[in-house]
């Protein structure tokens, strides 16, 4: 069941007003703080990974025994405030939230954004898939409904056009820096490196090798910690479609038709019209 929130289609089970409304009005931001911002199915529990193993200097411990969910909380679900109001710093936080909705005083901090963004084809044919798996969103229906529904921004957190054009529109800001899926997969290392200068964390050859081996598809798959294994089957059974599902990019091409190429392509051209960003395949 979803509600909206300025216009936002959000999940009523682990989202509520009050909530909306807490985190715009009166959660206080810090300088140190770091987000980790996606639209849903970009790469958001990976570089939640990423960014752990960066702060714990490379020991696994954190990832191995506190699930991703408590060790990047998310921003704008029901638990955040216990969760985060607490927290010591830096506070590494998670959101899926558009630029215009951050709370106020985010656009006063220093605080940092990583900004993960993946092949828009590839995030409908994922989030088909979790519309299919997760208790807490609306079913999917046939692909070609899910489709429709995703090009009018009718799914939950509402249009990949406006979520990116949003966050790309401010891309210069010395505060936020945008990484794509697909170089997280082509060239790991490279990311590590361009996200270590950023947040101002000296890494070491030792350990740049160990976050790229632990957060391999493979290793994240298995888990527990960041597989959503210990999430109840009521909310996400994965008996019918797993969280990590397969990890590659370009899915899209055993998913869409000709026409649906065709179609979504022609949708992004007039959407995104004003960026200078293109598809990473075709």
């Amino acid at each position: 069941m979803n509600f909206s929130y300025e216009e936002l289609p959000l999940p009523a089970e682990i989202h509520s007003e009050e909530q909306m409304r807490y985190l715009r009005e009166e959660f206080q931001v810090r300088d140190d703080d770091v987000f980790i911002v996606t639209y849903p199915k970009s790469g958001t529990t990976w570089m939640q990974e990423v960014v752990s193993l960066i702060f714990s200097n490379g020991d696994l411990t954190p990832v191995q025994t506190i699930p991703s969910f408590d060790r990047v909380p998310w921003l704008e679900q029901i638990r955040s405030k216990s969760m985060l109001e607490t927290r010591a710093s830096p506070r590494l936080i998670t959101s899926h939230l558009l630029y215009r909705l951050m709370p106020k005083s985010f656009y006063t901090s220093r605080a940092k954004v990583i900004y993960v963004i993946r092949n828009p084809k590839d995030v409908l044919v994922s989030s088909f898939y979790y519309h299919g798996m997760a208790s807490f969103v609306e079913n999917p229906g046939t692909f070609d409904e899910f489709f429709q529904k995703f090009l009018e921004g009718k799914v939950m957190f509402g249009s990949w056009f406006d979520h990116v054009n949003s966050w790309w529109a401010i891309k210069d800001n010395e505060k936020i820096i945008h990484v794509s899926y697909e170089e997280m997969l082509e060239d790991m290392r490279g990311v590590l490196l361009k996200l270590s200068d950023f947040l101002g964390k000296k890494l070491s050859e030792e350990i740049i090798e160990v976050i790229v081996s632990q957060t391999k598809f493979c290793n994240m798959k298995q888990n527990k910690m960041s597989n959503y294994s210990l999430v109840p089957e009521t909310l996400m059974n994965q008996k019918k479609s797993q969280f990590f599902r397969k990890g590659i990019c370009s899915d899209w091409k055993n998913n869409f038709t000709v026409a649906h190429a065709e179609r979504f392509d022609l949708v992004f051209k007039q959407r995104m019209k004003e960026m200078n960003l293109k598809l990473y395949d075709n």
